[in-house]
């Protein structure tokens, strides 16, 4: 059996096999980044992130980083000969394409900035299970990171942004993330983690993206109002729709509705 087969067998079958490959997929991901010392100039973050490290429930399929600082030479194919390797080493052939941004891109991307860069890794033999991987090599400042260990396919730390920043970056997507008819349920669903868990929220951080991505000064109340217009406004079945086929248990959002979002909005805990 292979190491890769040996990964996936450590999850249920109800899970699927396909979400279940996505996560195998992943951690190996990680595992050749840092046999190549990517994470000496970057750090993991967003949805996949917490749920790797901070057990978030639902599953998610890509995967975005952040340089630690801005680097406009920085080039992430340097780091593909290592993540091939360590899918060959796990008994798999992966592809890793350059994905060419176009307007109509900005579906699939969260932010989609001219000095980011994106790539999709997929199965030679598996169209259909493909990971976008995100870097943004000019990145918002006013982050922490910490070392997040993984146990498979081998020991190796993983370096991460904070829960608090985290949490900002999360924040900045529910409020101003663009999927022109569609909506990032899976934002929402992070958000109630979030909130639930008592994490604190660092406004600092959250201030930063939101002046370099939408060029916008705003102070917290301002932040809590735009995002309460967002949460009351918003189609709650179109929130659930999109978040369904990432979550094992779809009774969890039986309590979902603007006014439950409404409430968690009032129980956000700002970090000093």
């Amino acid at each position: 059996m292979s190491v890769f087969d040996q990964m996936l067998a450590r999850y249920d079958d109800e899970l699927g096999k396909r979400n279940a490959t996505y996560d195998v997929m992943q951690e190996i991901i990680l595992a050749g980044l840092y046999r190549g010392g990517f994470f000496n100039k970057a750090a993991f973050y967003g949805g996949t992130c917490l749920r790797i490290f901070h057990g978030l429930n639902r599953f998610s399929e890509d995967m975005d980083f952040s340089l630690l600082t801005p680097d406009a030479d920085f080039k992430l194919e340097d780091y593909f000969p290592a993540i091939i390797q360590e899918f060959k080493a796990a008994g798999k052939d992966v592809v890793i394409t350059k994905k060419e941004k176009r307007e109509s891109g900005r579906v699939e991307s969260a932010f989609l900035k001219d000095n980011s860069e994106m790539y999709h890794l997929k199965f030679q033999t598996e169209k259909s299970i493909k990971i976008k991987i995100e870097i943004d090599v000019d990145p918002p400042l006013k982050f922490d990171t910490e070392q997040k260990l993984l146990l498979l396919p081998f020991s190796f730390m993983t370096r991460c942004f904070v829960l608090s920043d985290l949490y900002a970056g999360k924040m900045h997507a529910l409020v101003y993330r663009r999927w022109k008819q569609r909506v990032k349920g899976r934002d929402w669903y992070d958000f109630e983690w979030y909130v639930r868990n008592g994490v604190k929220l660092n406004f600092n951080h959250l201030q930063e993206r939101i002046k370099q991505f939408d060029n916008i000064e705003m102070s917290k109340d301002q932040f809590i109002a735009k995002l309460k217009e967002v949460l009351a406004n918003t189609d709650i079945g179109l929130v659930k729709q999109d978040v369904l086929p990432f979550i094992k248990n779809p009774e969890e959002l039986d309590i979902w509705s603007n006014d439950y979002f409404l409430q968690l909005a009032d129980m956000i805990k700002l970090q000093e």
